[in-house]
Formats: C-alpha cells, structure tokens, sequence
C-alpha cells in the first residue's frame, strides 16, 4: 500500500556521529566555521556598505555575493549544530521544504551572481573605455536583480516538484540537511523523473553559465597577457584570481556532489561532499577575497580607528 505524502510530519537528518564526545566535537567545529563564515561575510558586507570608494560594480556584486554566503550557511549549519547539541536527527517537514527552497534560491542565485562578476571583469579589463556605459549603476542593479531573481524562479520550480511527489520509502534523508537527490530517493513513484529532468536542465543552464564564465576568461587573460607594463598585469591578474578561485571551488564542489556515479556514493562520501560545497565556499569565499585586496582590508582599516 502507499502511504501519502501528508503522513510524513518530519525527516530524519543524518547523524554525524553516534557518540557524544563526537558530536559535542562536531557542533563546537561547526560553531567556529559558522561564526568564521559570519564574521568574514559580515565584515566584508560592511566595509563595503560604509566605504563609499567602495561603491563600484566589482564591489557592490561581491557585497551581493557575501549576502547570499551569509543566507546559504544559515540554512544548512545551525540546524546541524543544533541537532546535535541536542542529540536529536528530527527536521519538520515545512523546516525540511524551507531549507531545498532557501538552499535552491541561494545556491542559483550565487551562480548566476558569479556569471555577472565574470563579465564585469571582462568589461573592465577588455573593454574598459566602455565600463561605464555597459555598466552603470542601473545596469549593475538589473544584473543583481536578475541574479537573484532567477534564484528565486529555479528555487520556486524545484521545491513545488519536489514536494508533489509521493514518498513511501520512510523518511530518513541521508544528509546533515535536506536537500532534493536525497528527497526524491524517497520516492515510490516515476514522477520522480520530473524532477530529475529539471535538475537536468538547471545542469545544463549552469554549464552554459560556466562555459560563459570560461570564455570571458579566456578574453581577459589574452588582453592581461597583451599589457606591456608588468605592474599593470599584476593589477588586472589580482582583480581576477579571487572570483577565478571563488568560481572553482564553487563548480567542483557542485560537480562532485550531483555528478558522481552512485557506485562510489557512500553515506560518508555524501557528508563529505555537501559539507565541501554548502559549508566550505561560504567560509572560505571572504577569505579568498580579502586576502588579496587591498581595498578591502583599507576598508576595513578605517572602520577599525
């Protein structure tokens, strides 16, 4: 018989430790990279808002970026802090819905948002005579607004098909949060392919975003590599390489997680790799960007004194 949809109240979240002592040690290294993730975002966010040199498209796309940062690791982390202070796996099911829309919404957004960065690098270091025209502050307010809201349309598609499904294969989800591969192996039905197949178009969307990204590259390297004085090279590469860096991790870390054979899918193998691409680019994203600018940190510098 199948069991509808409606009787599962809650999932069940996966457990990273069944020892105490391993858990109390997995929600105090949690609470470091969460606290770390917030203090580097936020701090990147304010000197951005308070420092108005600081209010140019390059600037005002990472401040974007920091914000959706800061929304992604909220959704997945305190939950698994909380659960397991709390020793408990249990997630309601409107919890669970809420963390694939936020999660789906971010994660979509943030990708679309680092297509932007990619072209207003090429902008500026290939057609510079033309920045201000073809990015002004209009221009760059439409391409954030875009960003977010085909975040916002992906999240809205995928969550409604998710959860139209019926589920009868319990309610454990083999992950510290919920997300949609783990939902739809709950399910008993085919129309579990309906999904699968929008998740096959957003793949498909997000590859034509990085080929993008690749090809923008591709430009602006020839037109860093064409500049006579070495000073300047140095100053065009060190505008690139955090959003180059930032672009990696983010698309081989997604990669990995979706792309991967179910044959070398092991529950481990699964923590692994969410924790590697919903937990590490969020902590480590401010880092990557402060660290080789200068603008920042002297932003920072002021608003220290």
């Amino acid at each position: 018989q199948m069991s509808n949809v409606s009787s599962i109240t809650e999932f069940l979240l996966l457990a990273f430790a069944d020892t105490r002592e391993l858990q109390l040690l997995h929600f105090w290294l949690f609470l470091g990279i969460y606290l770390a993730a917030l203090l580097g975002n936020g701090l990147i966010v304010t000197a951005i808002a308070c420092d108005h040199h600081l209010h140019t498209p390059m600037y005002l796309f990472l401040l974007n970026l920091s914000l959706l940062d800061l929304g992604s690791i909220s959704t997945t982390v305190p939950k698994a802090m909380a659960n397991s202070l709390w020793d408990t796996r249990a997630i309601s099911y409107s919890g669970c819905a809420a963390q694939i829309f936020i999660l789906a919404f971010l994660i979509s957004a943030e990708f679309s948002l680092l297509t932007v960065m990619a072209y207003d690098r090429y902008v500026a270091i290939c057609k510079p005579l033309h920045y201000g025209t073809l990015l002004g502050s209009r221009a760059c307010a439409h391409m954030a607004a875009a960003a977010w809201g085909s975040g916002f349309f992906t999240a809205v598609l995928h969550t409604a098909n998710t959860f139209s499904i019926p589920l009868c294969k319990g309610s454990a989800v083999g992950q510290f949060f919920c997300e949609i591969p783990q939902i739809l192996k709950l399910s008993c039905s085919h129309s579990y392919l309906r999904e699968e197949w929008l998740l096959v178009v957003s793949v498909c969307l997000g590859f034509g975003c990085f080929v993008f990204i690749v090809l923008s590259y591709v430009q602006i390297f020839r037109a860093v590599l064409r500049i006579p004085s070495q000073q300047g090279r140095h100053k065009a590469f060190s505008t690139c390489f955090p959003h180059l860096a930032v672009v990696s991790l983010f698309v081989s870390t997604g990669m990995f997680a979706y792309l991967k054979p179910p044959s070398i899918s092991s529950q481990f193998q699964d923590l692994v790799v969410s924790f590697l691409y919903s937990v590490v680019p969020p902590a480590v994203n401010p880092l990557i960007y402060s660290m080789r600018n200068q603008e920042i940190k002297d932003a920072l510098w002021k608003l220290a004194q």
